[in-house]
């Protein structure tokens, strides 16, 4: 900008204020600088709305739904073995935790009929889905098996029920590692490619530990081996999972639910495979170590991602070290 000024004569005249140093009588205030927004968001603005989902209600939700499908798949193979009581009880807990897992995720949609609406067409893209499709052919066969073992009629259909809701089990209890990891939440996001494993072990961990709270300790021996399965697969899963993410595990290393969980399940795996093999008490002790251990790591794993949704250097700090490895391979090539 000029620091001259045309008068209505016609010649130029400069404008002494305009000149003035600072501390002069004539000089002018600056305005103070506007705050430097962050390097990582809009003035340190969260970069993802927070998702509206409820902690009672989702990660309730998926704590249940991986015992059930979990339980369904002991209950077959309890089945298969000769096992009646440890089949019964894990067909029973199976019925019982589906029921809590279906109240869960309806009370999070606010209406039962937009469950049955989701019904109306399959999108294998949509982990929800086909969630919803797995539920619905999983339940009814988790209801005919437990009723059946109940009541001692219709052996057959009990019988071809109780394998058909195992063989489905193992996908009730890991398709919502799919469904949560399909959303934007960095934590969840970014832990693809263990979060089905750390599922898949925590369900199996709190499915032995529900037969050992409540089956002979004669019978069980299966629920014993899953349960000691369960927690080696949940704590190596959970270990690579945190060290392939790096700084975007941080939320996941704070979190004292997941060492809570972690350290539960070990300790009753632990305890169930020796003591709880000779003693009662200690088998229904390590029964409910397991899972508590298992709901804490449910709970744990969705705090920890509404925590990185909540922090915008978790959304953005991972798009910048894709955009530069990106550019690192073209200039390479």
């Amino acid at each position: 900008m000029s620091q001259t000024d045309v008068r209505l004569d016609g010649s130029a005249e400069v404008r002494t204020e305009r000149e003035a140093t600072p501390g002069s009588a004539g000089h002018r205030r600056e305005r103070p600088a506007a705050p430097r927004p962050s390097a990582d968001s809009y003035y340190g603005r969260p970069v993802l709305n927070e998702p509206t989902w409820q902690a009672a209600d989702i990660a309730g939700y998926l704590f249940l739904g991986g015992l059930a499908g979990a339980s369904s798949t002991l209950a077959a193979a309890a089945e298969l073995t000769g096992r009646p009581h440890l089949a019964r009880v894990a067909k029973v807990g199976a019925l019982g935790a589906l029921g809590g897992s279906l109240y869960a995720l309806i009370h999070d949609l606010g209406r039962p009929d937009r469950f049955v609406n989701m019904l109306r067409v399959f999108k294998v893209t949509s982990p929800m889905s086909v969630g919803t499709w797995i539920l619905t052919a999983y339940g009814p066969q988790a209801g005919c098996a437990a009723a059946a073992d109940v009541s001692g009629l219709a052996p057959r259909l009990g019988r071809a029920a109780t394998l058909g809701a195992g063989l489905a089990g193992p996908a009730v209890a890991t398709y919502t590692a799919a469904l949560i990891c399909d959303t934007a939440v960095p934590a969840w996001h970014e832990g693809f490619r263990e979060m089905p494993f750390l599922f898949a072990g925590s369900a199996t961990a709190a499915a032995g530990g529900l037969g050992m709270l409540a089956a002979p300790l004669a019978e069980a021996g299966p629920a014993r081996r899953a349960a000691l399965l369960g927690a080696a697969v949940e704590c190596v899963a959970a270990t690579r999972m945190e060290r392939r993410l790096g700084p975007l595990a941080e939320p996941l290393k704070r979190s004292s639910l997941l060492r809570v969980g972690e350290a539960l399940s070990l300790l009753g795996a632990l305890a169930g495979i020796t003591a709880g093999r000779r003693s009662r008490i200690a088998a229904m002790a390590a029964g409910a170590a397991l899972l508590a251990g298992s709901a804490c790591t449910r709970f744990g794993i969705f705090r920890a991602g509404m925590e990185s949704a909540n922090d915008p250097k978790y959304t953005v700090q991972p798009q910048r070290r894709r955009l530069a490895k990106a550019q690192a391979e073209a200039d390479l090539t």
